[in-house]
């Protein structure tokens, strides 16, 4: 779909693409207390946005950091019910030399709008705010009743969501939730993802001596805390690239046999991820393709280093302190509560008396699947040939997405992952960009998905099947 396709005439994209980009030019980092302001007011228009497009009991939901902004429309007690989830705080942008546009100058140029957050997540989740607006514009009663949780934690890893969805759960109760917060293979490509990788997060510290020493007197004499964080870190994989921490591949789950080759199939080769990444050669476990490596086999990113003097010239000092952070990508199987014990046990048998090794825990989200033969993963699919005019393929995704497991928990409910990003769409990174003809469709495809799914009930025999069925 063309933006001169839509029924509300030629004004009504032009104006929905101004207020995508006023909501991109919030610089709503949640990481950095020095942008809580802009986060604030980044909820603050999200909300008047959804007043004005009819949604009613919109509220801002105070949290111990960022707002939480939900919405709602309800047609009856006897239509099925959506939770339509998105997050509209932003990744920090430094480098900051590295951008050839403003971070938050929503620039378009050519057929993408640039800017933190156009793709991760403002721009994704923006397709189902107009879509809803199109809907309700119609003067026609919803198909079913939906219902909008927007969230400003995502990016920190949703650290008062849980408690947030917990204490609200007659609010949020729904059949489904849906989030569009994932890739497409590529532009004429759709894909629906059933799989997440698991994540822990988490910060290593060794301390050494208490204040800095000179580097001439003390130098061989003390164990340098950055010495010995970096033998920690060099222990954690072994020669092959596989993950050295005992025990930690053994309640991963192996894939069948038909579901390697269906990723093969339809998977990004290789030399086309090594080319998104710009690299020269591939690395890791062996046995297994570049894109089995990160969607169906967990991983440990060493992710950032600190220690020491980082200013220019010399200082010829040992430093008190030395910290490293890790990002865990976990499989099927994994827990990552018993991986951070695993990672705690292994660190304790490794780290020299000389210093003090402390490790904090700061993001346990389990893997995720939901079955493609799941009825809204159907009405998905059918969704996305109505915007595409083809057909999605399956595919897993590397990533983690805590909410979807929040809502498993407390909901019992599965979330259908619907993206419209693109693999080299630069996010987390700079110059990240929308590609709108994605968007476009992406309206399209969210209009068609809450047709079909007001078109039936839910069959409670799906709410617990996470095995993949997965057909050529």
């Amino acid at each position: 779909m063309q933006p001169a396709d839509f029924p509300s005439g030629p004004a009504w994209p032009r104006r929905a693409l101004a207020q995508l980009r006023q909501l991109v030019a919030f610089p709503s980092i949640s990481t950095d207390p020095q942008y809580a302001g802009a986060v604030r007011a980044c909820a603050a228009w999200l909300a008047g946005h959804l007043r004005r497009i009819g949604l009613d009991g919109v509220q801002v939901f105070e949290t111990p950091r960022h707002p939480i902004v939900y919405a709602e429309k309800l047609v009856g007690p006897r239509k099925p019910t959506l939770l339509i989830y998105g997050h509209y705080d932003v990744q920090p942008v430094e480098p900051t030399a590295a951008w050839t546009v403003p971070p938050f100058g929503a620039v378009v140029h050519a057929d993408k709008l640039y800017g933190r957050g156009a793709s991760d997540d403002k721009g994704q989740l923006f397709t189902h705010v107009k879509a809803l607006e199109l809907l309700l514009a119609s003067g026609q009663p919803l198909p079913l009743n939906v219902k909008l949780l927007l969230e400003g934690e995502e990016e920190i890893g949703s650290p008062n969501l849980g408690a947030f969805v917990q204490a609200h759960r007659r609010r949020l109760r729904a059949d489904w939730a849906v989030l569009s917060d994932t890739n497409m293979i590529s532009s004429a490509q759709p894909s629906l993802t059933y799989g997440l990788r698991g994540a822990l997060a988490a910060e290593l510290t060794v301390q050494g001596p208490r204040a800095e020493l000179h580097s001439g007197v003390f130098g061989g004499a003390v164990l340098n805390p950055l010495q010995a964080l970096s033998e920690l870190l060099a222990a954690l994989h072994d020669a092959d690239g596989r993950v050295a921490i005992p025990g930690f591949y053994a309640a991963v789950q192996p894939a069948t046999a038909a579901e390697r080759a269906y990723l093969r199939r339809h998977g990004p080769p290789d030399a086309q991820l090594l080319r998104e990444a710009q690299v020269g050669q591939g690395w890791g476990e062996p046995g297994y393709s570049l894109y089995e490596r990160t969607t169906l086999r967990p991983s440990l990113s060493i992710t950032g280093l600190s220690g020491g003097y980082q200013g220019e010239g010399v200082k010829s000092v040992v430093p008190p302190q030395a910290r490293a952070k890790l990002s865990f990508r976990l499989a099927p199987g994994q827990d990552p509560h018993i991986v951070e014990q695993q990672l705690r046990n292994y660190l304790r048998q490794l780290t020299p008396p000389q210093v003090q090794a402390t490790l904090q825990a700061q993001l346990h989200a389990p893997p995720y699947t939901v079955a493609p033969d799941h009825p809204a993963m159907q009405a998905a699919a059918q969704a996305y040939t109505e915007g595409f005019g083809r057909a999605p393929v399956l595919q897993r995704s590397g990533g983690t997405i805590p909410v979807v497991s929040l809502f498993e928990e407390h909901l019992g409910i599965p979330t259908v992952l619907m993206g419209f990003g693109l693999p080299d769409d630069g996010k987390h990174g700079p110059d990240e960009f929308l590609h709108l003809p994605n968007f476009w469709r992406g309206i399209r495809t969210s209009l068609a998905f809450l047709r079909r799914l007001g078109a039936f009930q839910p069959s409670p025999s799906h709410a617990s099947s996470h095995e993949p069925v997965l057909h050529s």
